[in-house]
């Protein structure tokens, strides 16, 4: 079998951003919000573009942050519906806590609420013992999805987030891993939720959890994400929202005055760096017989708009066997033509698969509508999708 590529000069700009491609940081051509914090970031959480930085490389202690990442390794490991159990290690710990009692067991669900709505450190390591078999196993996972997500200035060392050295993170890099999370419908709807009761085994009351996060409460649109605070990391803080379709993240390390430095960051994206449709799913390509895979949102300046160049790469399959049309034929990228590559001031941001019109174009998962047992379905689109990546990036 033999491929051949061609680079076809291309009349639209239809793009989908792959996990694969570096997300361009917004350049300083708009002054950005003003801070108290010693290391903040905002990012757009569709495409994963930061928009804003202020010494966001910078590797610092992140408090209770850590647990964006307890939470998220958590729900990829493990059922909703497991009991997690209150060990010796996690009863009574240090910081703020849930109370639990020693040998108490609660839904792994509901234990993960009181890890992001009250912030409780006996859940962390309760939650850490059962899905990676003791703390120092769980940590394990925590590195190692850091490094899958791209996380080049993190390390963890518990679960918790309690002051430890060699226990660290950015703004950067925590902006990055609260955008990835957000992508998830489980984390995304607990971090949202301002109250939550759960079943108490041991008394004649509910555990009722009642978010600290107070932006939840403070500004128009608020949906996470976690607050923080140890003597030695100060006050830390990430918050998210969503208007007109465009979710922001926001992060800032060591601010006093987070909650309205938080509702700047915000408004500074809103304004200047809205989600621009640049092109629909299925959309011909002009001059060709391919139509787009995916449509394609970007968050750009009104300075950034012509900036955008693209192309259309085409590979051409020739002598392929009857055999290997077959086994195409049951493979999610079956019809995949090639792709569109779209760079903004000369650096690659996304690309969108085209196929060949009338062939099988694998269906985007509907997060937003996702229920507990609809999970798996989303990760049978990822795996699809991954084999269509495959062949989407080979030269």
């Amino acid at each position: 079998m033999r491929k051949i590529t061609k680079v076809i000069a291309c009349m639209l700009i239809p793009v989908f951003l792959l996990s694969s491609f570096g997300a361009t940081q917004a350049q300083a051509t708009i002054q950005g919000p003003s801070t108290h914090a010693q290391s903040a970031a905002l990012i757009d959480v569709t495409s994963g573009r930061i928009l804003y930085s202020k010494d966001g490389d910078k590797e610092l202690r992140i408090a209770s942050l850590t647990k964006i990442m307890t939470a998220i390794v958590a729900i990829e490991h493990s059922k909703l519906d497991d009991k997690v159990k209150v060990s010796p290690s996690a009863f009574a710990k240090e910081g703020s806590s849930l109370y639990l009692k020693l040998g108490e067991e609660m839904t792994l669900e509901n234990m993960l609420y009181g890890l992001m709505l009250r912030s409780g450190n006996d859940a962390a390591s309760a939650i850490a013992e059962h899905v990676g078999g003791s703390e120092e196993g769980f940590v394990l996972l925590m590195n190692k999805k850091a490094e899958q997500i791209g996380l080049t200035h993190s390390h963890f060392m518990n679960p918790h987030g309690l002051d430890a050295e060699g226990h660290y993170s950015t703004a950067n890099d925590l902006a990055r891993l609260t955008a990835y999370a957000l992508h998830n419908p489980v984390f995304k709807r607990i971090v949202a939720t301002e109250d939550k009761s759960a079943p108490n085994p041991n008394e004649s009351w509910e555990y009722s959890w009642h978010n600290k996060n107070k932006m939840l409460r403070m500004y128009e649109g608020a949906d996470g994400v976690k607050t923080g605070y140890t003597k030695k990391a100060f006050r830390c803080l990430v918050s998210s929202a969503t208007r007109n379709g465009q979710q922001l993240a926001a992060v800032t390390l060591n601010d006093g005055n987070d909650w309205n430095d938080h509702a700047r960051m915000l408004d500074f994206g809103f304004e200047y760096f809205p989600l621009v449709e640049v092109a629909k799913q299925e959309q011909p390509v002009q001059n060709t017989d391919v139509v787009t895979g995916r449509g394609f949102w970007y968050p750009l300046a009104e300075s950034e708009k012509s900036s955008l160049t693209k192309k259309l790469i085409l590979h051409e399959n020739r002598g392929q066997s009857e055999k290997e049309d077959k086994k195409k034929a049951t493979d999610p990228s079956f019809g995949l033509a090639g792709r569109i590559d779209m760079q903004l001031d000369g650096k690659l941001v996304g690309s969108i698969p085209v196929y060949r019109k009338g062939s099988y174009i694998p269906p985007e998962p509907k997060t937003e509508d996702a229920t507990l047992g609809g999970i798996g379905d989303v990760s049978s689109w990822a795996a699809a999708w991954r084999a269509v990546l495959s062949h989407l990036l080979s030269p």
